[in-house]
């Protein structure tokens, strides 16, 4: 790995400090594996799961903000902005926040006020320190006519969990960004669907002021038609827009390939090209586009590594695994320099 005099290329953040903030999603190996790297490349960091309801909050009494805790005091010792992701998932979230002592589930004003209880605590604790939260996380059914997908939170409390939990952020911490941030998000169909929930809420006068465009993007897909698509219609509603969960992965989603063992140069030359046209777009919506967020840092950690395909190796960030800069970055340089 490279050490901390090491870097001698431009720094990402100073590249594109006339149009957002860069960020990376951290986790408590990576602040001590990759710490020089995301000091000198980022200026703002985002918890990869320690934050979430499981993490945070395993048990109804039971807080635990140990790890969550570390990485906000690595962003104090660098200076860095912090993302909270997220407050409401239907995932990585524990069964006791829908249950009774029994089992059973519990009613729709339980539910809501162990949410309000929840947020008030996180909230609350990090509101010196975090800046922009991801309020509601994926809640829009990917296929077909139904806008919600199946979840705990919609069957005990329908639609409404969604408008509580900005408005319960919004009190906790009023001077917050609050976002909500989907995956997917410009494949039209379900472009449309968040634009309409969106939409909703804002008619609602919920307080939200941005979506996150989560951007977990391949070689392939999505069009760059239809990133510029969702981002206009997007940013129509009058929110900000934040790519939080960027990465620019080798292989098709459905590609079950698992031969490589390092990068062909082949692809890492599509990769660069790939980044170029997606960071010139980007760059042409600067005014709406506040913050742009990859799911990582450098190749030798990455949620992709044995996903979807187990056992293989992904390569989707502008640094390798020695934290050097790869085409990609040496395309964004050049070109934004």
């Amino acid at each position: 790995m490279r050490g901390i005099n090491s870097f001698t290329e431009p720094a990402l953040k100073a590249v594109f400090a006339d149009d957002f903030k860069i960020g990376a999603a951290v986790n408590p190996r990576t602040i001590v594996s990759q710490e020089h790297l995301l000091a000198y490349h980022f200026n703002s960091i985002t918890a990869e799961n320690e934050m979430k309801f499981e993490s945070l909050h395993p048990a109804e009494d039971v807080y635990d903000f140990s790890e969550a805790d570390k990485l906000v005091a690595f962003a104090r010792k660098h200076q860095l902005a912090v993302r909270g992701h997220t407050l409401v998932w239907h995932n990585q979230t524990t069964d006791w926040l829908f249950q009774d002592k029994a089992g059973s589930p519990v009613s729709k004003e339980t539910l809501l006020a162990r949410l309000k209880s929840h947020i008030d605590t996180v909230v609350g604790r990090y509101r010196n320190d975090i800046y922009a939260w991801d309020v509601v996380n994926e809640v829009i059914a990917d296929e077909g006519e139904a806008l919600l997908r199946p979840s705990k939170w919609l069957d005990i409390s329908g639609p409404e969990f969604i408008s509580k939990a900005f408005q319960f952020a919004h009190e906790a911490d009023p001077k917050a960004l609050l976002f909500y941030n989907d995956y997917n998000e410009s494949h039209p169909h379900k472009r449309d669907k968040i634009y309409a929930l969106l939409k909703s809420l804002l008619e609602q006068d919920v307080p939200v002021h941005g979506v996150g465009l989560q951007a977990h993007w391949n070689l392939y897909d999505p069009a760059l038609d239809d990133v510029r698509a969702a981002i206009e219609k997007y940013a129509a509603l009058g929110l900000q827009l934040q790519l939080t969960e960027l990465d620019m992965s080798l292989f098709r989603f459905d590609d079950k390939r698992t031969d490589l063992k390092s990068p062909p140069a082949e692809l890492l030359e599509q990769q660069a090209e790939r980044y170029d046209v997606m960071f010139r777009l980007l760059k042409e919506y600067r005014e709406v586009i506040t913050s742009v967020t990859f799911w990582g840092a450098a190749d030798d950690y990455t949620w992709l590594d044995d996903f979807p395909v187990r056992g293989r190796k992904n390569w989707p960030f502008l640094f390798d695994e020695q934290h050097a800069p790869k085409p990609a970055y040496n395309r964004l340089a050049v070109r934004n320099s």
